[in-house]
């Protein structure tokens, strides 16, 4: 994938860029006018659809956040002797604790712990409960989009900074929108700065699918919940019984594709505003991408990060990068 790829895209989805900016009703109304419907992957998480993750997190098929535990327990002490001048650990996207506490026992030298996160109420749970448990530790909740730019407080200006995104989540974003994101969180550590990112890898169709349409339903729950949750809180009427979950790779572009596919001709609507749907017409609500070690590390690098060290699970399905801000 090469910076110029980079570019293409962009131009490629310059159409949807309204949909990253509003509220859960702007966003649906934009999308489903779109000659290919969507609904941005973000909205999946009120109260019900956080749930459904976590419990798609504990799925056999759902390999991605088993492998990447596996490399934190394994290698956190790794990760850890890497960054002895780092301070201050500034997570994007928090939510649960989980993964983030093996890096605060990897990383005694820290002395601020900062959690960016979206949703306040987890936000404040889990620093109240890292608090308690780090009592050296000084939390510094920020409630904010990471997907905007986000000022940190004046006490982690000044000294060594350590990003932490992991969870594959850069794969939900469009390259393009990954380039951007890796260059914002690059001015945020400063120069001399580190980010240790986790990044899905490719691997073959069939784990792919099964990981994001598993035999139990859950994934498909999940999905579904966008339209329930339209239903509850825009006056919609969508006929849940009408559509279906689906999970596709995409080999060209390298990603998953989860799409809600009508079952039928049918209208929907939304307060005074009418969508028409084709049988089989879709509503696509999430992407993938996955990243061959040598594809992410040319994109860090577009990012003028360096890549410093990699590891990996013991079955090669996952990726943990540590990377240096080059300025």
């Amino acid at each position: 994938m090469s910076v110029v790829m980079l570019k293409d895209r962009a131009e490629a989805f310059e159409s949807i860029d309204g949909l990253q900016e509003g509220g859960f009703r702007d966003a649906v109304l934009r999308g489903l006018a779109l000659p290919q419907k969507m609904i941005p992957s973000r909205f999946f998480y009120d109260e019900r659809g956080s749930e459904l993750f976590e419990e798609i997190t504990r799925l056999e098929v759902y390999y991605p956040t088993r492998s990447e535990m596996e490399i934190f327990d394994r290698h956190g002490a790794d990760m850890g002797a890497y960054l002895p001048e780092a301070r201050a650990l500034v997570e994007f996207g928090s939510g649960s604790s989980l993964k983030i506490r093996a890096m605060l026992k990897a990383m005694p030298q820290l002395t601020h712990y900062a959690p960016i996160d979206i949703s306040g109420e987890i936000l404040t749970r889990e620093a109240e409960a890292l608090s308690a448990d780090f009592r050296g530790l000084k939390v510094v909740p920020i409630h904010a989009d990471f997907m905007s730019p986000v000022e940190l407080p004046q006490e982690l200006k000044d000294i060594g900074k350590l990003a932490f995104f992991p969870g594959s989540t850069i794969g939900n974003l469009e390259p393009y929108e990954a380039l951007e994101f890796l260059t914002r969180v690059r001015e945020t550590v400063g120069t001399g700065g580190h980010l240790l990112i986790g990044v899905d890898r490719k691997k073959d169709t069939e784990t792919l699918v099964r990981a994001y349409d598993d035999p139990q339903g859950v994934t498909a729950a999940f999905n579904l919940n966008l339209l329930t949750r339209a239903n509850r809180e825009l006056d919609a009427n969508f006929d849940l019984p009408s559509f279906i979950h689906e999970a596709r790779y995409n080999a060209d572009r390298g990603r998953i594709e989860m799409h809600l596919k009508s079952l039928k001709d049918q209208a929907v609507s939304i307060g005074d505003c009418h969508f028409e749907f084709t049988e089989n017409e879709t509503i696509h609500t999430e992407n993938s991408y996955k990243y061959t070690p040598e594809e992410f590390r040319l994109l860090a690098r577009a990012a003028r990060f360096e890549p410093l060290a990699t590891w990996t699970d013991t079955n090669e399905r996952f990726g943990v990068y540590l990377l240096r801000s080059e300025g």
